[in-house]
């Protein structure tokens, strides 16, 4: 079986990674031959929306994905239609827009945090207005690992962030007062059977994810987000990984926003799940049934940023799994991850607390 990935970044190549033990081969379509991707298959090189190059990439392969959601939905639906594409070019375009993705919420009574839409400049005020202070701005496009967003102390603020921004379309959220931040990974299958990792406990620096704990234990809070992940998915006849990301509050979860994609905050399951995201995700595309989705312990997952520390410090550490993705050192870039799992929750802290210095995490 082959699957075409558009997108060979870091996600791509865990997806063929996992897919090569299972009997799938992924080929990637990237802007760039240097992608990590082409470390483990081969890339056709061109742009996103190159529709002569998607169906080139769609003409070697039974199935397309993703393992990034800007992409742009118009040049899919010129895809020749023999060739599926999971998930629907319908939940990318939600996915894509921080507005629709608010008014899905809505629509599926999905508590949300408080917004305005931002068309211009008017808007500011009546959002300053509505929501207070502080509020975040956030353009409703291209946003992700903390780009495209600022956070706002006063209405002259607001006028200088949306400027900053580019003064695009954009969307103002009040300020949520978290006790932390969670995420959950679900899968839905060929035959629509469902499936659900454990919550995930984040800590981020900046936007972007630093590291990741699983499970967090609140059977509660997970049978809620279940519930709203489970309509999600049957919103969109979904197939694949949907990854939803959740403010924990001192009132319960309020939804921040969602990915239809695997998801940096499930890089633990490769090692510390009985199924990872990666191989469940593909069986999923491809029509296999889904695999086991329950944690081996307890597991932490600490994201590489900017630069790469020594791979003899990292593994010298008992129990540490290193993930290099090959990529040039640059400032917030995203160059691999640890994972470590044990059996027990105090030993897991132990051994995290040494990989965090390794990396220079306080």
């Amino acid at each position: 079986m082959n699957v075409g990935i558009i997108g060979a970044g870091q996600l791509g190549r865990m997806l063929a990674l996992a897919g090569y033990p299972i009997g799938i081969r992924c080929l990637f379509l990237d802007r760039d031959a240097a992608s990590p991707g082409g470390q483990v298959g081969e890339i056709i090189v061109a742009e996103l929306d190159d529709v002569e190059q998607l169906n080139r990439l769609a003409a070697a392969v039974e199935v397309i994905t993703f393992d990034i959601e800007n992409v742009a939905v118009g040049a899919l639906a010129q895809i020749r239609p023999d060739v599926a594409i999971y998930p629907s070019a319908e939940a990318l375009a939600v996915a894509q827009d921080r507005l629709e993705e608010k008014r899905l919420f809505e629509s599926l009574s999905i508590p949300t945090a408080p917004y305005v839409p931002i068309a211009c400049e008017a808007d500011l005020t009546l959002a300053s207005r509505t929501l207070g202070r502080p509020l975040v701005l956030k353009a409703r496009r291209m946003g992700y690992d903390g780009r495209g967003q600022r956070i706002v102390e006063s209405e002259e603020g607001l006028k200088a962030a949306w400027r900053d921004l580019g003064n695009v379309p954009a969307l103002a959220e009040g300020w949520i007062d978290f006790e932390r931040e969670l995420s959950l990974l679900a899968v839905k299958g060929a035959e629509g059977e469902q499936a659900f990792y454990p919550l995930v406990e984040n800590v981020h620096g900046d936007g972007i994810l630093i590291s990741s704990s699983a499970p967090y234990e609140d059977g509660a809070l997970q049978s809620e987000a279940e519930g709203w992940l489970s309509a999600l998915l049957d919103r969109f006849d979904y197939r694949g990984v949907l990854t939803a990301e959740f403010f924990h509050t001192g009132s319960g979860l309020i939804a921040n926003e969602i990915a239809p994609r695997v998801h940096n905050s499930g890089h633990w399951t490769i090692e510390g799940a009985e199924t990872s995201q990666f191989e469940n995700h593909l069986r999923a595309v491809v029509g296999l049934p889904l695999g086991d989705t329950s944690p081996r312990g307890y597991a932490a997952m600490v994201n590489l940023i900017g630069s790469m520390p020594q791979a003899r410090e990292l593994l010298r550490i008992p129990g540490v799994h290193l993930h290099d993705y090959g990529k040039e050192p640059r400032a917030n870039r995203k160059l691999g991850h640890c994972t470590v799992v044990q059996a027990d929750r105090q030993r897991l802290s132990e051994r995290l607390q040494a990989l965090r210095s390794a990396v220079g995490l306080a």
